[in-house]
């Protein structure tokens, strides 16, 4: 009797001990999934395109693709839209740390390409969206950015954030071009703690 009393707690005990931790995890602080490196590609078909000539493309590396941007002398702007999960509970969703963008300068170095990230907190009804522009950093300095070659460069929130529900990010990518350049926008990387 006393074996099977002994089990009996026992598996109370685990029973009990496994309800504690599903509600902590539970709780505004918690989830099943805390995983530090997770990775969301962002093709460049779904690039918004504000000014310049650009088309979808094969890119210069068979099996790719790309948004290429013709030879003319222009400034065109790029909104990369960060698409990870958002959450209307603090401590929650993804934790945004940085966008890696891929692309490519061709036959003339550009003036300068710049890279930031818009913050855009949405309307309420009535109201329009607020946009903000967080500090960042990118790996690689701007004179080295624009020169011809195939460039990865990484921006980085100086301060990560956790995307509520009521918010999105977008990369803005902002090239100066002479008149022969062309460019080839690949695909970016968000980089994400996700809390679920």
């Amino acid at each position: 009797m006393r074996k099977i009393f002994s089990k009996l707690f026992v598996l109370i005990a685990v029973a009990y001990q496994g309800f504690v931790n599903a509600w902590v995890k539970n709780g505004a602080l918690g989830g099943y999934v805390h995983d530090t490196a997770m990775s969301q590609f962002i093709p460049c078909t779904a690039f918004h395109i504000v000014t310049g000539t650009w088309t979808q493309a094969a890119g210069q590396v068979s099996g790719t693709i790309c948004m290429h941007k013709a030879a003319a002398a222009e400034s065109p702007i790029v909104n990369v839209p960060i698409t990870i999960p958002s959450n209307s509970v603090g401590l929650k969703g993804a934790y945004l740390k940085s966008v890696e963008i891929d692309y490519e300068v061709m036959v003339a170095d550009l003036t300068s390409i710049t890279f930031s990230i818009q913050k855009v907190t949405r309307g309420t009804d009535t109201n329009v969206a607020v946009v903000s522009a967080p500090t960042v950093t990118q790996d690689i300095a701007a004179a080295s950015a624009k020169i011809v070659e195939q460039h990865k460069v990484v921006v980085t929130l100086s301060t990560p954030a956790w995307i509520a529900n009521t918010e999105y990010y977008l990369l803005k990518i902002a090239p100066v071009a002479p008149a022969t350049t062309t460019i080839d926008l690949l695909g970016a990387v968000a980089n994400f703690t996700e809390r679920i």
